[in-house]
């Protein structure tokens, strides 16, 4: 452990207590009146803070609170002497008090006290520090305690002493924990902080100050230490550097832990053994069953109880009780070597130095490389490249080479030939120990061993990559984080911070690598380490190739086969000698190798000779090999008829698949039984792809698989078959029309597209191809197209309105395309008026769409209505039909738009010759209110309803007329089929006569004896439409059941709307007037035009329902 400055300041006043950040980016101090925050990185002030009026005594980061905030006071309470410290447990349910006159008292939240500990001091040992060990991992609530006695103690919250007093020698005046609490730090009057562990061992000091050391803190969850002199303001931040102790020989790995354990792991079997030593560890040593340990002020010498391998259990077989420095201590049979940088000393375990080697060079690396009891042999490397061998009992060295750079790590091979270095440039360097020769060198190494049971092996690490390399062939490279510390076998052991860990590694690329230069021998010794059967396998066959039987034989040994007829057999084979080796095979009992051999050479007369008799098995196997050699030899009929016979239909139909035989493919198909799926689909397979797909769908027919019959028909397109299947079998529905739909939108036919996917449920992509024709048609002008596909979107949101999770939504979609339909219907007129030099409309006609739609665009008009057409239309027509004052309304509001150019000199002449015009508009053109007999404005602010009883007008869809029709609604608690019902009913109405009487006074007048009057008195519904002039609100006309009795079928007109929607019902005022309404569309007409209309068409002119088809 060392401890190393990282900053240093000096305050100008006392420092009193100092506290980290919970993050421990800053570290704020007591000094005077002021607090001081300082960087913990570099030890910059980054502000003071200032307020205090006095000196500051104590500081500390918030973190839950000692109380709670709903609570207006803190809770007091009584101690029989000062209170010198505090501290809570880490639940914060116990706060632990240690008082002036010796005694610590640990209380509840309440204050309630619940333990009380009385020091052996008394009074004359004050407890001047205490604190909860803050480790999570401790089963019980530690509590540290630092007196004036000086002595260190520890308690559970029972108040059960743990352990013994630790003597301190001075006074402690601060007492620290580390963030998982394994550690301790104390100062005091001894003018330094000293670390020790968890259970009160000194292990070392971190520094020392010209005076007491008042506080002394820890970073969270970091190595970093600050500490403070109170006199002189003094702080010092300090890194604690733990440095990795321990040691290697072959599978076995010491390590030290928690600084005063050792433990020693067997790498191979995993097994741990710990060993508690109560003292700062300081080195270690280890070499077979021995074990050197230096504590402080001793060196304990352990050995193995057994000789067994996989022992684990060490006694002490020696104790050296002597303070010694040195930089490393290695461990042999009977002595211990010290080396104290140039200077290495041999001790016997009884701690007499032996004899001492005095050397050029500071020592950097030290092994042991074996040898025999009390003459083991050491290999020692020096900063001067220098690479010495020494032998314990030798007191002359003897230098094996010596080379330009510093050596870093060193190992020797087994056979003590070799010699592998890695320098301080991190170059692997490999010498013959001999001839002093460079073998080889790699780069990019920082540790190096060789394989203890493979002269020709080793590895090295480096770079984040383990490296193997095996003689002088390239380096077999794996990733691998670490230091290689040693190679046993195919194991190799690496070192990760402070972690130990054995890595398997399979030795079959230099295996491979030896097979490719013929080294047969070499790969032996390399597979004997570790590879897998197929490599043992591939070893055999390469011996048995390159004639090395001895090779092979003992490969065939190693795997557990001692047959030598078959050994023999085999190398007959490789010689040539097929039919000596034929005999053989069988006298060992192993035809089927015999089999095998003439298979392979295609000598299939002769394999039959080792069939088994009759057994159908290996007769398949046989014609199948027969098949695939003709096949291999390119003739691919002959593998046909064979693999039939073999039964391998999949092979036969490939083959006829690849070659475009269809009536080979027809005869197997037909033959194969219909559970045999896998060749039937194969062969349908063929038939699409060879274009004969009338053949695949007998082949799915066949095996009933109507999926991929559906999915052929649609692929081929033949949809009428299609369609066929999908009648009979609801459930292909989806897979029929959808793609079906998506063919006709390739096709540009996207209206039939659009019916499709509606057909398939697949509402949102209809309603998606639906809202691009809109869209397409409103660019591109056809307004008449825009309005029916306004119309059929409005009609597929209804549909999917019948979903109550979509309803609001759905509605409200319907209602505004609805109303876009009306318009793009109506501007169809006004777009054709404007832009073509004739038109089929009368001038009624575009008077009355153009008012319908000025009334209609309230707000910003649709895409594509221009305003300017709209108004343009009404005021020429206005002007012709008499309308003057609607006219020169229609000519100003043009005024303050934007005009095209060829309007203008149009629009300009016509707004001067309107001022030559009577300021009135014609009798004849005024709209009149027939539920209320009111004569409407042909200018409406309120848009298409009436300006006395707000009934909204009904138009023809073709005239655009206001139609002599009343929209009148239901009674509550009356249904629609009762409704029609009693519409049905046609009750009989008296008859009365009309008169005329001629009555004599100042003047001779006729009149009719019943009055229009007393004719509505007698229809309930006429009387309904009583409305009081004036009023703001609309009101609806309800009937009645009486009412509904009363009226005739023919006056009656209802839109049978499908739910959610309800039913509309509508009066005709004027019976003898026809008026049609079309069954789809629900629009209305005069009946002369639409029948007209539908002549000219085939259809409906609003929703384009053809004469014969049945409606809904």
């Amino acid at each position: 452990m060392r401890a190393v400055l990282t900053w240093r300041d000096k305050a100008e006043h006392c420092i009193y207590d100092l506290a980290f950040k919970p993050d421990g980016t800053q570290l704020i101090l007591a000094a005077g009146n002021r607090l001081l925050v300082y960087d913990t990185s570099d030890g910059t002030l980054l502000q003071p803070l200032k307020g205090h009026k006095d000196t500051v005594y104590c500081v500390a980061y918030a973190k839950d609170g000692l109380w709670s905030p709903e609570q207006k006071s803190v809770s007091k309470h009584k101690s029989s002497s000062k209170i010198t410290c505090c501290s809570w447990t880490n639940d914060g349910q116990y706060l632990a008090l240690g008082m002036f006159n010796g005694i610590i008292s640990i209380r509840n939240k309440n204050g309630e006290e619940k333990v009380k500990i009385e020091r052996p001091g008394g009074s004359l040992s004050p407890i001047w520090s205490i604190c909860w060990n803050p480790s999570r991992e401790e089963h019980n609530d530690i509590l540290a305690v630092a007196d004036w006695g000086q002595k260190l103690s520890f308690y559970q919250l029972s108040g059960k002493q743990i352990g013994k007093d630790r003597s301190l020698n001075f006074d402690p005046c601060c007492l620290s924990y580390f963030t998982k609490g394994e550690y301790i730090l104390l100062g005091g009057s001894d003018k330094q902080v000293s670390l020790f562990t968890k259970d009160g061992v000194r292990l070392g000091t971190v520094g020392e100050q010209n005076s007491w050391v008042w506080t002394c803190k820890v970073k969270p969850d970091s190595n970093y230490v600050v500490r403070r002199s109170c006199q002189d303001g003094t702080i010092s931040f300090y890194q604690l550097i733990f440095s990795t102790v321990h040691g290697l020989y072959k599978d076995r790995y010491a390590y030290r832990d928690s600084m005063t354990d050792v433990i020693v792991q067997h790498l191979i079997t995993e097994q741990k053994v710990r060993i508690k030593c109560k003292e700062l560890v300081k080195k270690i040593a280890i070499y077979k069953n021995r074990l050197a340990i230096q504590l402080p002020e001793k060196i304990l010498i352990y050995e193995l109880y057994s000789d067994d391998s996989s022992d684990m259990h060490y006694r002490v077989k020696e104790r050296i009780v002597k303070k010694f420095e040195c930089n490393l201590l290695v461990v042999c049979a009977d002595h211990i070597i010290l080396c104290q940088e140039k200077r290495l000393q041999c001790l016997s375990f009884s701690g007499v130095k032996e004899r001492e080697w005095q050397m050029e060079s500071l020592i950097r690396y030290i092994k042991v490389i074996g040898g025999p009891p009390g003459r083991e042999g050491l290999l020692v490397g020096l900063k001067n490249g220098q690479i010495l061998k020494i032998f314990v009992d030798n007191l002359f060295a003897i230098v094996l080479l010596k080379q330009a750079t510093a050596v870093r790590c060193l190992d020797m091979s087994a056979s003590r030939k070799k010699l592998a270095v890695v320098d301080e440039n991190d170059m692997c360097l490999v010498y013959d120990i001999h001839t002093k020769e460079l073998l080889f060198q790699e780069p990019n190494a920082n540790s190096v061993a060789w394989n203890t049971q493979c002269e020709d092996m080793l590895c090295f690490s480096g770079g984040g990559y383990l490296n193997i390399k095996a003689s002088t062939f390239p380096v077999h490279q794996q990733k691998l984080q670490g230091f290689v510390v040693g190679y046993h076998g195919s194991k190799i052991f690496c070192l990760h911070v402070f972690s130990m860990s054995a890595v398997e590694v399979p030795q079959s690329a230099p295996m491979y690598q030896y097979l490719d230069r013929k080294m047969f021998k070499e790969a032996y010794q390399i597979a004997c380490l570790g590879v897998t059967d197929t490599d043992w396998r591939e070893l055999a066959m390469e011996a048995l190739e390159g004639l090395e039987f001895e090779t092979a034989k003992k490969e065939r040994k190693k795997r557990g086969e001692t047959n030598n007829d078959l050994f023999l057999a085999d190398v007959f084979s490789y010689q040539g000698k097929f039919h000596e080796a034929a005999k053989l095979y069988k006298r060992s009992g192993h035809e089927n190798l015999a089999l095998d051999m003439y298979t392979d050479l295609r000598m299939f007369e002769y394999a039959k000779d080792f069939l088994e008799s009759g057994d159908p098995k290996e007769t398949k196997m046989l014609i199948t090999k027969q098949a695939d050699w003709a096949r291999n030899i390119n003739e691919p009929k002959a593998a046909v008829e064979m693999y039939i016979s073999a039964g391998e239909h999949v092979k036969a139909i490939e083959i006829s698949g690849d070659h475009g035989w269809v009536d080979t493919l027809i005869d197997i198909a037909r033959k194969l039984d219909k559970a045999e799926r896998e060749p039937l689909l194969m062969c349908a397979h063929y038939f699409k792809k060879l274009d004969n797909p009338g053949y695949a769908a007998e082949t799915y027919l066949k095996i009933g698989d109507l999926k991929s019959l559906v999915q052929l028909h649609v692929e081929t397109q033949r949809w009428d078959e299609a369609f066929a299947l999908g009648e009979k079998h609801p459930e292909f529905k989806d897979d029929i029309y959808v793609p079906y739909a998506q063919w006709l939108a390739e096709n540009d036919r996207f209206e039939e597209s659009q019916k499709a996917f509606h057909k398939a449920g697949r509402q949102q992509e209809a309603v998606k191809v639906l809202e691009q024709l809109t869209h397409n048609a409103v660019v591109e002008n056809r307004f008449n197209d825009a309005a029916y596909y306004y119309w059929m979107l409005s009609m597929q949101c209804l549909d999917i309105a019948q979903d109550p999770a979509q309803k609001d939504v759905m509605l409200d979609k319907f209602h505004h395309f609805q109303h876009l339909a009306e318009l793009y219907h109506g501007y169809h007129a006004i777009h054709q008026y404007t832009e073509e030099p004739f038109s089929s409309h009368l001038p009624e006609t575009l008077f009355n769409i153009s008012r319908f739609l000025l009334h209609s665009l309230t707000k910003d008009p649709p895409l594509g209505i221009s305003k300017v057409k709209t108004l343009f239309t009404l005021a020429k027509q206005s002007k012709a039909l008499g309308a003057y004052k609607l006219a020169r309304h229609a000519y100003d509001k043009l005024q303050g738009l934007h005009i095209p150019a060829r309007f203008q000199k149009s629009i300009e002449l016509g707004s001067l010759t309107i001022r030559s015009k009577p300021f009135h508009d014609s009798e004849e053109l005024v709209p009149l209110c027939y539920r209320c007999s009111t004569n409407n404005p042909l200018l409406n602010n309120l848009g298409n309803v009436c300006i006395n009883c707000r009934q909204p007008f009904v138009f023809s869809a073709s005239s655009y007329e206001v139609l002599h029709l009343v929209e009148f609604y239901l009674e509550e608690g009356i249904t629609d089929e009762e409704a029609v019902s009693l519409i049905d009913l046609e009750a009989p109405r008296h008859k009365h006569e009309n008169k005329w009487q001629e009555i004599t006074s100042n003047s001779q007048t006729l009149r009719l004896d019943e009055t229009t009057d007393s004719m509505r008195d007698d229809d309930p519904f006429t009387a309904k439409l009583s409305f009081e002039q004036g009023g703001s609100e609309f009101v609806p006309v309800v009937v009645s059941r009486s009412v509904l009795r009363s009226m005739s079928r023919r006056d009656v007109l209802i839109k049978r709307w499908p739910p959610p929607l309800q039913w509309q019902y509508f009066r005709s005022l004027l019976p003898d007037a026809s008026i049609t309404m079309c069954p789809s569309c629900f629009q209305m007409f005069h009946s002369e035009d639409y029948e007209l209309l539908v002549l000219q068409h085939t259809c409906c002119p609003y929703c384009r329902r053809r004469i014969d088809d049945p409606g809904p």
